[in-house]
């Protein structure tokens, strides 16, 4: 191997080596901004859906639009923040209930297979405090919106970065045709991630209020909370669903007691992921994601394992970005080939 290869293997090592350093002790800082940008991407989708409007078009300046939408995304949240609340709290007041049907369930188990294990379960069960879990679950969600002042705080910046964002690329660049290419790649990654954001928010939605008429039919408590959680976890690719559909099943395990419950929760509730995500999702998703299914996972992976369950559902967007940045540049198009779904980028 020829020592300027080596030198250019061993500074790549270095380089991706720092990255990932960086990745997992910068995530409090990181994580806010992703997420600034991704909220800058959906309030431009919802900005362009107003423009739609011939009244609000001529009348309404940019900068009224994106007020506008930015009041809606924050009214939607603490509208959600105060349902949430509301459905803990009521969940955490019945704890003892869904205590006292873990006794229940243990006993049936041990006595439809006859198995010794009733008295070990018994005795850990004891020890299980669903009310504990439950607060754990409101402080994450505490901890979120906590982070809901710095993302804002970021997204504020965003915009006010993007008034004067063209000109400082017409500064960078020399000649035109650099310019134009960056102004292309950012567009596409702005269409590939808006488009990605609002078709998966619609299919995630659609999930969530299906999800909901069905808890209500079974009469699981707080239905809206476990609609909400299947909602989040919709974003998460592949897994996000089986984990969705599993929460609420077990939870009306422990409320009834009954594993009738615990199937009837587990088959209607995966009627209606194996519907949407089978049948409506590839229909309005299509190809436009440009990302191999395998990509797709290895990244739910990676991005996981730096930061956590954040990083599952900021996976395939980010992925999506280094796709179509690697796709731009000659050194790094075979890599955007090789992630590519069916080995064809543009330019």
């Amino acid at each position: 191997m020829k020592p300027d290869t080596l030198v250019r293997a061993a500074a790549m090592s270095i380089l991706i080596v720092a990255v990932v350093i960086t990745l997992i002790y910068g995530q409090n800082l990181m994580i806010p901004l992703v997420f600034a940008i991704l909220i800058w991407f959906l309030v431009r989708e919802i900005t362009k859906a107003l423009d739609r409007i011939p009244f609000i078009r001529k009348r309404f300046p940019r900068w009224l639009k994106n007020l506008i939408t930015s009041l809606i995304i924050l009214s939607f949240l603490g509208f959600v923040g105060r349902i949430l609340t509301s459905s803990i709290q009521n969940l955490a007041d019945s704890y003892q209930v869904y205590e006292a049907n873990v006794t229940s369930i243990v006993d049936k188990i041990n006595n439809t297979f006859n198995i010794d294990i009733g008295a070990y379960i018994s005795e850990n069960a004891m020890d299980f405090d669903f009310g504990a879990i439950l607060g754990s679950i409101f402080n994450s969600l505490s901890y979120i919106l906590g982070n809901t002042f710095l993302i804002l705080i970021y997204a504020l910046f965003v915009f006010l970065e993007e008034a004067v964002f063209q000109n400082k690329l017409k500064g960078i660049f020399s000649n035109r045709s650099g310019y134009e290419t960056t102004v292309e790649m950012l567009e596409k990654i702005e269409s590939s991630i808006t488009r990605y954001i609002g078709l998966k928010t619609l299919i995630s939605l659609i999930t969530g209020i299906l999800s909901y008429v069905v808890l209500l039919i079974i009469g699981v408590d707080s239905p809206v909370f476990w609609a909400f959680l299947i909602f989040l976890l919709n974003y998460i690719p592949t897994i996000g669903s089986l984990i969705a559909t599993t929460f609420p099943a077990v939870f009306a395990l422990l409320q009834y007691g009954e594993f009738y419950y615990l199937f009837m929760v587990l088959i209607f509730v995966g009627v209606v992921q194996l519907a949407v995500g089978n049948v409506l999702e590839p229909k309005l998703m299509g190809n436009s994601l440009n990302i191999s299914p395998l990509v797709a996972i290895l990244s739910l992976t990676f991005w996981g394992a730096v930061w956590g369950v954040t990083g599952m559902f900021l996976g395939v967007p980010i992925t999506v970005i280094l796709v179509i940045i690697f796709s731009h540049f000659d050194s790094t198009r075979p890599v955007a080939i090789m992630l590519s779904e069916k080995g064809k980028v543009n330019q």
